[in-house]
């Protein structure tokens, strides 16, 4: 089987399938494609699968013009139809792991593609989970499932890993094909033939470790450790504005120093699908160990209460002008998670609109990369230009995504008083109606 495999992906001749077309899926799809694998994308979305086939990009870090010869070339293809599984010799699981509303894992994605994926599974495959998780899903849930509905017995039969997958989406130095991947496989063999995989298709390297649990444990540190430090670095915010110190001014002094320090920046939470919800895959799993995450757990609440307190500090900003929160007319700029990209996942900003909404404001919005979104089963439509009667008639204009193709010296001409969450404006030279968080 390692022979063949091996041999197989020397030729090119390796049929690649990747479950689920989302921010992670389809850039890997389109890697693979790219270095000439044919390969099939799985989606239960037939609205997904739709535009891949019609080369229509949905996906800010994938290429439009490559996705589009990609397609029209044959070389990629997308379906509904899992039966196709069967056809193929490599599989990627990219599915997603949100939290339930316990705040506990949610591994229903990633089961019910074992379930789809093990019903035609054939032998000489090799499958790949790379959805965030906890340590154990790949060898104690995806394993038996796997084995359980296809018969075959993996090492033997079919080969497996865990993959973490690296997606930093905006993120112009490092995408999916020049990002290091890490690959944690069950058996020596499977670690030779998924290694040599990801090789022929991505120019970061591969860093294999032992077990498929070390791959899962390092990418909820990679999150987690980002988890602490962005806590950390709310927590000095706080502290600083309390003691009237520009926080931001004190950051970019210990930025100074080439040794022992990391610069990490304050804002209104947390966003994105992996920052906010790693630190809970592991506090969970932990509770089976008698094991209790006292740092980790700090930080998450203090990210998680900053939409609130970001609130809490407009509230005093309008009391100035003896205007109270309830009935004033707030804009807030920016809904995505993070600057220069459309993902809206988990973004903070949308929180801090939610609370804002909940104490008798009147919010409106602008983003120019999103102009609607939807939380809770609502669709809310953003303004569709910055105008200055925007800024004008609001009584405080809330920077929560720092957009670098927003003018923020007009933002500071007609907004009667911005208060600036991501230090946006900090090449604006008049500051007399500007607090920063």
């Amino acid at each position: 089987m390692k022979e063949q495999l091996l041999k197989k992906i020397s030729d090119k001749s390796i049929a690649a399938g990747v479950v689920g077309l989302g921010y992670v899926g389809l850039p890997l799809a389109v890697e693979i494609a790219r270095a000439g694998f044919k390969t099939t994308g799985f989606d239960l979305l037939d609205d997904k699968v739709s535009k891949v086939n019609n080369g229509e990009n949905y996906i800010s870090d994938v290429n439009s013009e490559t996705l589009k010869a990609l397609t029209a070339d044959g070389m990629l293809k997308a379906t509904t139809d899992f039966s196709r599984i069967a056809e193929m010799d490599f599989i990627a699981i990219c599915v997603p792991t949100p939290l339930d509303t316990h705040q506990q894992p949610d591994l229903s994605y990633i089961e019910h593609s074992s379930i789809q994926i093990a019903e035609y599974l054939k032998k000489d495959t090799m499958v790949v989970l790379e959805s965030t998780t906890f340590p154990g899903t790949t060898s104690d849930i995806v394993r038996p499932i796997l084995e359980k509905g296809s018969g075959l017995v993996c090492g033997k039969d079919f080969y497996l890993a865990f993959s973490p997958e690296r997606v930093d989406p905006g993120n112009v130095h490092y995408k999916t094909h020049n990002t290091p991947k890490v690959v944690g496989a069950i058996g020596q063999d499977a670690e030779d033939v998924i290694k040599t995989m990801y090789e022929s298709f991505l120019e970061g390297g591969v860093y294999p470790v032992s077990s498929p649990a070390i791959a899962e444990m390092e990418k909820i540190l990679e999150n987690t450790y980002r988890n602490i430090n962005i806590g950390l670095i709310n927590e000095m915010a706080m502290l600083c504005d309390r003691m009237k110190i520009n926080i931001w001014e004190v950051i970019e002094a210990a930025r100074t120093k080439p040794y022992g320090f990391q610069a990490f920046y304050p804002g209104p939470g947390l966003g994105g699908h992996c920052i906010p919800l790693d630190p809970y895959y592991l506090s969970w799993k932990v509770r089976e160990y008698a094991f209790h995450t006292s740092m980790i757990e700090t930080s998450m609440m203090i990210n998680d209460r900053m939409p609130e307190y970001c609130v809490q500090r407009i509230a005093n900003i309008l009391n100035e002008f003896s205007k109270s929160l309830k009935g004033s007319d707030i804009l807030v700029l920016g809904v995505a998670y993070k600057a220069d990209i459309d993902d809206c996942r988990e973004s903070p900003a949308i929180r801090v609109i939610n609370v804002l909404r909940k104490k008798g404001a009147n919010v409106r919005f602008y983003d120019p990369y999103v102009k609607e979104y939807h939380d809770k089963g609502v669709t809310y439509t953003g303004e569709t230009e910055l105008s200055r009667s925007l800024l004008s008639d609001s009584d405080i204009t809330v920077i929560t995504t720092a957009h670098t193709c927003i003018d923020y010296n007009i933002v500071q001409q007609y907004a009667r008083f911005v208060f600036d969450t991501r230090n946006a404006m900090k090449d604006v030279k008049e500051r007399n109606n500007i607090e920063l968080l």
